[in-house]
């Protein structure tokens, strides 16, 4: 069980969320921009911690993008993974929070966010919960509840939404469904 791999008062900080906010380059990429020959932006991204955003979703925690950048591969991926609350192209991230919270009637106590760098921090400082990856500027790292062992791109996002999981009461429910031992 992976609530005994978090801090009490990390589980605690978390248990309320009902919406959370991912960032994109740098949570759920390396944060690496990779260009082809003919200029299309290419992303890299870890099945890990698509699986995660699902599990989220089955738990009844909304994930949600707001990003700085946009790009036809995020917006497959995204769509593969059935995420609909996004918004792209968002250098100004705290407005886009805010109104998404307003639309699905949400408070900043309900939340949680991870994010890597300093246009992240508005919506950061503001959640009810805050992680970041340990690949995120030092700003960003010293004021998060949580900092993952993974970093972004490589199962940080998938930490974060097993922590979110734990906190809820929700992962042992869905490991029992996903072994068969649950109807």
């Amino acid at each position: 069980m992976p609530a005994a791999q978090f801090r009490a008062e990390t589980l605690l900080a978390a248990q309320d969320v009902r919406i959370a906010f991912f960032d994109v380059d740098g949570v759920l990429t390396d944060g690496g921009v990779y260009f082809s020959d003919q200029g299309e932006t290419l992303k890299r991204f870890s099945i890990l911690d698509g699986y995660g955003l699902k599990l989220l979703q089955q738990a009844g925690i909304l994930p949600a993008v707001i990003t700085g950048r946009d790009s036809a591969p995020l917006r497959l991926r995204l769509a593969a993974l059935g995420i609909v609350n996004v918004r792209y192209g968002t250098e100004d991230k705290l407005p886009a929070a805010e109104a998404m919270l307003a639309d699905l009637g949400f408070g900043w106590s309900q939340v949680a966010a991870i994010g890597d760098d300093w246009p992240d921090l508005p919506v950061l400082c503001r959640a009810a919960f805050a992680a970041a990856p340990p690949n995120a500027h030092l700003e960003v790292r010293a004021m998060a509840h949580h900092v993952t062992a993974a970093r972004g791109g490589e199962g940080a996002a998938r930490e974060f939404c097993d922590l979110l999981l734990a906190a809820g009461g929700h992962y042992r429910r869905l490991l029992e469904r996903a072994r068969g031992t649950v109807a």
